[in-house]
């Protein structure tokens, strides 16, 4: 989507911040013992409040108001029975309709105690994701968030999966421009138009570099590849050309 007025614009900063705010209310309740559906259920309540959809269950028949996932698992975890336990690594992802608009955005936390290789990916995770961030701007090259994104992994020993991209949003949860790599990618030509509406969600991983379904591929849960723990972090922006407006921020 590219913004065409302030209305528009205003009415993705209130899906985000909404999108934004679920992530924080889930993280501060998560607790071990808890399972990960009555995580969920905590996001559900917070997007009912205030007047949101779960994206994934509108669009997809996701079964979750949220995708939550945990250790191994990188990406759409499905809320269910998992008993979530000290030490575990969990990513929520939240992305919610509103008036039309959709917002997503996704962040990785640490259930104490918290290993120190993992806080190191955790903060490592968020600076990747910033250094993403700061190349948005009109008439910029897509490819330029990869380049940064990548030269950043390499240089803190990190690799990235390669075959989860970010990509548009706005008027639908996935819309041009697909296939936004956070990775170097010198085939991308793309510039970035005034007022487009991306997201930026890095996948920062200890060697994992591919994120693959199960041996009968009947979920929708992706698993790191090879096997290492991996995070996410990510925001909704707009391009401009004095550079990017993020739409995802909490309370």
């Amino acid at each position: 989507m590219v913004i065409s007025s302030e209305d528009e614009l205003e009415k993705l900063r209130h899906i985000g911040k909404i999108c934004a705010n679920t992530i924080q209310v889930m993280a501060k309740a998560m607790e071990p013992g808890m399972t990960t559906r009555e995580l969920d259920l905590i996001g559900r309540q917070h997007l009912d409040a205030h007047g949101a959809q779960s994206a994934p269950e509108f669009c997809y028949e996701f079964p979750g108001a949220t995708c939550i996932s945990v250790n191994k698992e990188v990406a759409h975890g499905v809320p269910g029975d998992r008993v979530i336990a000290p030490g575990d690594l969990v990513n929520i992802d939240v992305s919610a309709l509103k008036d039309g608009y959709f917002g997503d955005t996704g962040a990785s936390f640490g259930v104490a105690p918290v290993a120190q290789k993992t806080s190191r990916l955790l903060r490592d995770g968020k600076r990747a994701m910033s250094a993403g961030i700061n190349q948005v701007k009109s008439g910029a090259r897509y490819a330029s968030i990869g380049d940064a994104v990548g030269s950043f992994a390499k240089k803190n020993g990190y690799t990235l999966i390669r075959n989860l991209a970010s990509h548009g949003v706005g008027q639908s949860l996935h819309e041009y421009p697909e296939e936004i790599a956070t990775w170097p990618n010198r085939h991308d030509k793309r510039l970035m138009e005034e007022g487009q509406v991306f997201t930026i969600e890095p996948f920062l991983s200890f060697g994992a570099t591919f994120a693959e379904d199960d041996d009968d591929g009947g979920s929708w849960t992706l698993y790191s590849c090879p096997n290492a723990l991996t995070v996410q972090f990510e925001h909704t922006v707009v391009s401009s050309r004095n550079g990017p407006i993020i739409l995802t921020f909490p309370d």
